[in-house]
């Protein structure tokens, strides 16, 4: 029954379709098989707009801050070999988001370009219909507070943390003395290295500073599976812009 069912409204279909027009498909099975596609094909697209809607969700707004929605690797200063190095990388780790997973850390001291070629990063995934956060630690911190106080549960944050594609983590290292912040972080990185999701860290701590600060394992799971380390070892471009206003 199924079959002249079928038969019969694939019939009628090409009755109602203009001349001319080749239709996708010629017999019911293809007709079924195109069905089946295009309704595997909305699923995945309710799936990743309910992603989406979580990540916003986590902190009550989307996932990149104002400030860097439009940093992209084209706007990016290049004055030195360190620059145009930290810059392949990134833009090498953006194209090849998805083949496997590898989380990264970019080190160095404040205005030297570490959130500049993270957003750039989250930007372009984001393009690509990945779901990106990047949020510093003290952020991440008062919406755990919040959980507390609004009767939430600590472990349904986390949860959520773990479902975005790329999660970013900056300023981390900051507040060093934290014991619950340290605990929360690498409950984090535990749980997104568990379940193959990459985790980035901006940090203005070097290795064995970051290593001191969360622990050397975590540190070494951070590096498994070709993880990236990069050196942002320049001087600020904001203390240069600052001198220069000075001289005029």
């Amino acid at each position: 029954m199924k079959n002249i069912s079928a038969g019969g409204a694939m019939e009628r279909l090409k009755k109602l379709i203009p001349a001319g027009v080749q239709p996708k498909f010629s017999t019911a099975d293809e007709w079924r098989k195109w069905q089946t596609e295009e309704g595997l094909k909305r699923a995945a697209e309710v799936d990743k707009l309910n992603q989406t809607a979580r990540a916003e969700k986590i902190l009550g707004r989307s996932g990149i801050q104002s400030l860097h929605q439009n940093c992209t690797f084209k706007n990016y200063e290049v004055k030195n070999d360190g620059q145009r190095h930290a810059l392949s990388l990134a833009k090498s780790y953006a194209m090849n988001f998805g083949n496997g997973f590898t989380s990264f850390v970019f080190s160095g001291s404040p205005g030297t370009g570490k959130n500049h070629l993270a957003a750039a990063i989250g930007n372009y995934l984001l393009a690509r219909d990945s779901t990106v956060l990047i949020v510093t630690v003290a952020d991440l911190m008062l919406r755990v507070r919040a959980c507390y106080d609004g009767g939430q549960s600590e472990a349904s944050l986390l949860d959520e943390l773990c479902r975005v594609d790329l999660l970013v983590l900056d300023e981390v290292g900051i507040q060093k003395d934290s014991k619950h912040e340290k605990i929360i972080i690498n409950q984090i990185i535990d749980r997104r290295l568990a379940s193959m999701r990459p985790v980035g860290i901006l940090t203005n701590l070097n290795f064995d500073e970051l290593a001191a600060t969360l622990g050397e394992r975590v540190v070494d799971r951070l590096k498994m599976d070709s993880g990236m380390w990069v050196n942002f070892a320049w001087e600020s471009y904001r203390n240069k812009v600052t001198h220069l206003r000075l001289v005029k």
